[in-house]
């Protein structure tokens, strides 16, 4: 299975890759250019759920003594993307919900560098220690190793 950190108990794991955060907000919410986590203090923000990785990256933002306003949660990049697209507030999301939300073609929506950078969300590939894999499992990981190398390359 694909999970976004580190699990304990009888797993092998394999790192695929980083996933870098990103802010995306409505265009004209922040200037052009990477944005200064300060500014995201206090600011009108649509989230995930605080569960996986939502909750270290909120962890993260805390420490820098940064607290945006969360004024909804829900748990699909899509409808956190229409929430920003409304104007309901930014979001910042990995690098990865982005691709699948056709964020680079909208024109209402800037992405944006986080400065300095939150720790990025780790991509691993899980499965059941102690296991033969089959043919279709070995082949799986090779793939999943494939694409995870080719879209830390796009990065």
């Amino acid at each position: 299975m694909f999970f976004d950190g580190r699990v304990d108990g009888e797993v092998e794991l394999l790192k695929l890759l980083d996933d870098p955060y990103l802010l995306v907000a409505r265009r004209g919410t922040f200037p052009d250019g990477p944005v200064r986590l300060a500014q995201l203090d206090g600011a009108p923000m649509v989230a995930h759920p605080p569960i996986c990785d939502q909750a270290r990256m909120e962890q993260a933002l805390a420490r820098r003594v940064v607290r945006p306003h969360i004024v909804c949660r829900t748990a699909g990049n899509e409808t956190v993307l229409s929430m920003v697209r409304a104007g309901m507030g930014s979001a910042v999301l990995p690098q990865l919900a982005l691709h699948g939300g056709d964020v680079g073609s909208d024109e209402s929506l800037r992405v944006h560098e986080l400065k300095p950078a939150l720790p990025p969300r780790e991509i691993f590939l899980l499965w059941q220690a102690n296991r033969t894999h089959s043919p279709l499992v070995t082949r799986t990981i090779e793939i999943a190793v494939d694409v995870a190398g080719k879209i830390a390359k796009r990065t």
